[in-house]
């Protein structure tokens, strides 16, 4: 008989550390994402909030610490890190094993992933809280910031080996570049 072994998306790929930035495996445990039915937000909202302690988000926002409430589309959320709760109001579906999740750290987690994505993540715009979906080199998937110099970048399963090695490509060039002293 086959002894199957679960493994994370990112296996033999994480941890590393190019230049000043470091990249993570987040292992995000459950993944639901909830879809609200016509007029049913607020009740679903009201639900989440009393069984997980966070509520539905706004668009292009992120609640909570884990559990998380992530903004992920128009009338979408996904709630991570714990069983979602029945919602009468809502159609909910698991998503445990459909996303892969890497955490960047370090001073120049900004100036990689303006390499890679379309929107504008200086601090002044993109705050702590903030998640967008859009494209991420040439895939899509979701930025949120956790910190000053923190993202999660999650993108679909699948593509876990193609996002390192985008940040890594980026990552490398970046720590290529010559310092200039005043």
């Amino acid at each position: 008989m086959v002894k199957l072994i679960a493994n994370s998306p990112f296996s033999k790929l994480l941890p590393k550390t190019i230049g000043t930035v470091t990249l993570t495996d987040i292992d995000s445990g459950k993944m639901t994402l909830v879809a609200p039915f016509k007029g049913q937000q607020k009740l679903v909202s009201d639900a989440l909030k009393s069984t997980l302690g966070v509520e539905f988000p706004a668009p292009n926002r992120t609640l909570g610490k884990m559990p998380r409430s992530v903004w992920f589309g128009r009338g979408l959320a996904l709630i991570i890190g714990a069983d979602c709760p029945d919602l009468d109001g809502a159609a909910c579906f698991d998503h445990s094993d459909a996303w892969a999740i890497v955490r960047l750290d370090g001073t120049d987690t900004s100036a990689i992933l303006a390499r890679l994505t379309p929107i504008d993540l200086r601090e002044s715009t993109f705050k702590c809280g903030h998640t967008a979906r859009t494209l991420i080199g040439h895939m899509t998937g979701c930025i949120t910031r956790l910190g000053v110099q923190s993202f999660e970048v999650m993108v679909m399963r699948s593509m876990a080996a193609t996002l390192v090695h985008e940040l890594t490509q980026v990552a490398k060039n970046i720590a290529a570049r010559p310092v200039i002293s005043a």
